[in-house]
């Protein structure tokens, strides 16, 4: 198994992080990184602790323990709103746009002034025309109420809001969820496109034609531990791995 290629300091690290709901421990020491302009996917079957890691990372687990360094900063005890001021994006699974506001309106929500890298480059700035370049459909509704949307359409204004926040990395929680197949490549290209601007992206995924598309390594997790890990092709090819931990 492949480890992190060299790109210098992780933008992420996560050292031995664990969660819990009440008594119950979801997350058992994870340790992983992502780098600047990488694609990372954490992949596993439902319940397997996806979304739970993106959530203790954001701070929106209050049982919870371990490392979580982000831009050479220890972010492990931060609130959510903290952590978003410092460049980190949440897009959630059930993606949580104010339905009564239009689409301009959401997008102005998440507005966030610029960002540089840690070695002084510029992160990209997002602009609603930017992100109506980005996201077509977008574009087509500016002032339709994010409640009269599809679900597809939700999901692409769950992610333009994050990105209108400039940040440096975004944690992407199932995108390809009951969303439809041209949303999803729509989707897929978009992640791509991200990351050409170096964009760095956590991605909770169980599709794993969609991860194929779009993600450079992977971590594979079963009942909050991380059980493989290594490129993205190397999954590809290794049906052993895919029986075990991905398929239903």
């Amino acid at each position: 198994m492949n480890q992190t290629p060299d790109k210098g300091e992780a933008l992420l690290k996560v050292e031995g992080l664990c969660a819990w709901y009440g008594a119950a421990q979801i997350l058992f020491d994870l340790n992983f990184e992502v780098g600047r302009g990488e694609v990372v996917a954490l992949m596993g079957r439902n319940g397997a602790g996806k979304s739970t890691t993106m959530k203790t990372i954001m701070g929106l687990i209050g049982q919870r323990d371990g490392v979580v360094r982000f831009n050479g900063e220890n972010i492990s005890r931060l609130k959510p709103f903290e952590n978003a001021r410092r460049g980190l994006g949440f897009t959630p699974e059930d993606r949580r746009i104010f339905s009564d506001l239009t689409v301009l309106e959401n997008l102005d929500i998440g507005r966030q002034p610029p960002r540089t890298f840690p070695d002084g480059a510029p992160a990209p700035l997002w602009t609603p025309q930017r992100l109506f370049a980005l996201f077509p459909n977008l574009a087509e509704m500016p002032n339709r109420p994010g409640g009269r949307m599809s679900g597809g359409e939700q999901q692409m204004l769950t992610v333009a809001r994050t990105l209108m926040g400039n940040p440096l990395l975004v944690l992407l929680d199932e995108p390809s969820e009951g969303v439809a197949p041209l949303i999803v490549e729509q989707m897929a290209n978009t992640i791509v496109a991200l990351k050409e601007q170096g964009l760095s992206i956590l991605l909770s995924e169980q599709n794993i034609h969609f991860a194929q598309l779009v993600a450079d390594r992977v971590y594979v997790l079963e009942k909050g531990q991380i059980r493989w890990h290594g490129t993205m092709p190397e999954l590809a090819g290794n049906e052993d791995v895919q029986r075990s931990y991905l398929t239903v």
